[in-house]
């Protein structure tokens, strides 16, 4: 099976990018994220032309997750289920795609550190913690897609010192990242590339991308029975480069039958 995450940053912009991006690359799952679009403007047409059955999350201008599968999608469930009040933006996606519980996961920025937005971060990663420990099981394949707006180690940002102090590197953000591994999940586009500098994201501004100048934060954290099985993994620059890119390239990764 063929995992892919991508946040799109406005699929109405991005949909052309998109299904070409599917069309060459054929991944089985694929989860994206800012979408930015109402539920009743997806396009779910388009993709089953494309041979995907289709879910989204979105409430319209901001945020927005969907599941793309060509393996099945069942079980379909929107953001927490906790007997706390809803979540007010769409965020988390729920499916179980060819044996595979997916979430596809768009989280909070966090704006800067001590602001009202850091602390819904902090605990939009807490409750999804909790969220595992209540409703899925370590030994069953389990994969959380997206992007998680925390960049794991030092390694995965182009220059340390230019992010301190600043959110996506600090220590309570990468506590929360950590809590989801330690619950079970595994990096598994690291786990298969250790190297350092590889990097999803990269700013628009100051030609960031050809400078190299990103960061690591779209991740495919899976459990043991699909990180194990993960037999390759990629980030797709090229997707990066062209006319109208997203400022996020797609991740995948390839698990053995």
């Amino acid at each position: 099976m063929r995992i892919a995450t991508w946040n799109v940053n406005s699929l109405k912009a991005r949909l052309p990018r998109v299904e070409e991006w599917l069309g060459y690359a054929q991944p089985d799952v694929m989860c994206l994220q800012e979408t930015k679009l109402a539920d009743t403007a997806f396009p779910s047409l388009t993709f089953q032309a494309l041979g995907y059955d289709a879910a989204h999350h979105g409430e319209g201008r901001w945020n927005g997750v969907a599941i793309l599968s060509r393996v099945g999608l069942d079980d379909v469930v929107a953001g927490f289920t906790d007997a706390h009040e809803p979540d007010t933006d769409a965020r988390l996606l729920w499916a179980t795609c060819g044996g595979v519980r997916v979430a596809s996961v768009y989280v909070p920025n966090g704006r800067e550190v001590g602001h009202d937005h850091y602390r819904y971060k902090l605990d939009w990663l807490a409750r999804l913690r909790v969220h595992l420990e209540s409703h899925c099981d370590p030994a069953r394949p389990l994969a959380v897609c997206g992007d998680f707006n925390i960049a794991p180690t030092d390694d995965d940002v182009w220059d340390p010192a230019v992010f301190a102090q600043s959110t996506h590197v600090t220590p309570p953000e990468r506590e929360a990242l950590a809590a989801l591994e330690d619950w079970g999940l595994v990096d598994a586009f690291r786990r298969h590339r250790p190297e350092p500098h590889l990097y999803t994201y990269w700013d628009y501004r100051a030609g960031m991308f050809h400078k190299h100048k990103g960061m690591r934060i779209d991740l495919i954290l899976a459990t043991p029975p699909v990180a194990d099985q993960v037999s390759f993994a990629l980030i797709d620059r090229q997707a990066r480069k062209g006319s109208q890119p997203s400022d996020h390239a797609p991740v995948l990764v390839d698990t053995r039958p």
